[in-house]
């Protein structure tokens, strides 16, 4: 077997990944579903390197949700590994922040749930291009049996279902009976989730405050919810039009009888004249209306120019957001889980480019969230 090409709606990727596993293939797997794209080296059918363009599995992401660190001790290791162009695990060890078994275990567990996050795509593309040898690793040796992940990936269909039966959606908000609670150590998971449940978030934004993968939340709001101690609220599900949204106008832009063609041409025309942000609304619009190869590069090619719009105009050079109104107020508007999770983190102290880092969002999409609160008067960013 040299190599291995196809779609996931002919080969889902739990047939691939047991495919690869029984044959202990060694190359290179990359999977692609829109703008998500995973890769992962395979040595004999273990997967001994893993990357996404995911900030939720991104590896110190891992280590905040699971408790081994802080937002801010992440920047601070990111800012070693600016300088020393070490690989994050090392650091974190050489630094005595986090122990090596840590390490290894929490990349192990991001190298299963890359994998296991993608078991639910109908659509999407795959290209396995075998190899004789692996690549070397850059960083700790870690190792992880596609057989085992496959395993996983059959106890988790018949989880979901389950879960899918009590939590219908991430916009629902939950109660809690704290009477009818194990016992919880201060910080632990459940302590962290009740405190944000009590706090009126709904479970995308609680998978946002704990950088939590939406298995690792879930099983555990189900275990909560098989104790009769967390429940879904009577309150409506969160609506998903934010702040945002509202103050860029992007859905009354062009009228829905103008044809994908005439929308990339008012995208190109916005983009031409340096808009770069009704630009790559209009792109999207395009896409939405008709997509193909021709509007998903077009997309593309005008989020970077906004992207590089936006980190000028409120990361470069670093800029302080601070909050304009008071934290009472912003509990009165209406905010989507990302607008309030970043909202959350201004504190007068890190600057944009800081919170974005860390945080579980792209960074264009945090980008635009902030360009937006400037918009509404919000925030108001200071030089640092």
């Amino acid at each position: 077997m040299r190599g291995l090409s196809g779609d996931f709606s002919t080969m889902p990727l739990k047939d691939l990944v047991v495919y690869l596993g029984n044959r202990r293939a060694t190359g290179s797997l990359k999977v692609e579903r829109g703008d998500v794209r995973k890769q992962l080296e395979l040595r004999e059918g273990h997967v001994v390197s893993a990357s996404s363009n995911q900030p939720r599995e991104f590896f110190g992401q891992f280590l905040i949700n699971m408790g081994h660190l802080t937002e801010d001790q992440l920047e601070k290791a990111f800012s070693t590994q600016a300088q020393t162009r070490i690989f994050l695990g090392k650091i974190l060890v050489m630094t005595g922040l986090v122990p090596e078994a840590t390490v290894r275990g929490t990349l192990s567990h991001k190298f299963r749930e890359m994998i296991l996050d993608a078991f639910h795509w109908e659509d999407g593309d795959f290209l396995f291009e075998a190899a004789d040898t692996a690549p070397e690793v850059a960083g700790l040796e870690v190792s992880v049996d596609l057989l085992d992940v496959h395993r996983e990936g059959e106890f988790r269909e018949t989880a979901w279902q389950a879960i899918h039966a009590v939590f219908p959606c991430g916009a629902v908000r939950l109660s809690v009976d704290e009477r009818k609670l194990p016992e919880r150590k201060p910080g632990s998971m459940d302590e962290r989730i009740v405190q944000l449940i009590k706090e009126g978030l709904t479970i995308d934004g609680i998978a946002l405050a704990l950088h939590a993968t939406d298995f690792f939340l879930y099983q555990r709001l189900y275990a909560l919810y098989r104790l009769d101690a967390v429940k879904v609220s009577d309150e409506p599900p969160e609506s998903e039009m934010s702040v945002v949204e509202e103050e860029n106008g992007e859905r009354g832009i062009i009228g829905s009888e103008t044809s994908s063609d005439e929308v990339l041409q008012a995208a190109q025309l916005f983009l031409d004249a340096g808009n770069a942000r009704d630009g790559e609304a209009l792109a999207r619009r395009a896409h939405e209306m008709s997509p193909s190869p021709r509007t998903a590069e077009f997309v593309k090619a005008a989020q970077e120019k906004l992207l590089e719009h936006l980190r000028r105009e409120l990361a470069d050079p670093p800029r302080v957001p601070t909050l304009q109104v008071a934290p009472g107020h912003l509990k009165t508007l209406q905010l989507s889980a990302p607008e309030r999770y970043l909202l959350s983190r201004i504190d007068g102290r890190r600057d944009v480019a800081a919170i974005v880092h860390v945080s579980p969002l792209q960074e264009l999409d945090a980008l635009k969230y902030f360009a937006g609160f400037v918009d509404a008067a919000l925030v108001k960013l200071a030089p640092r």
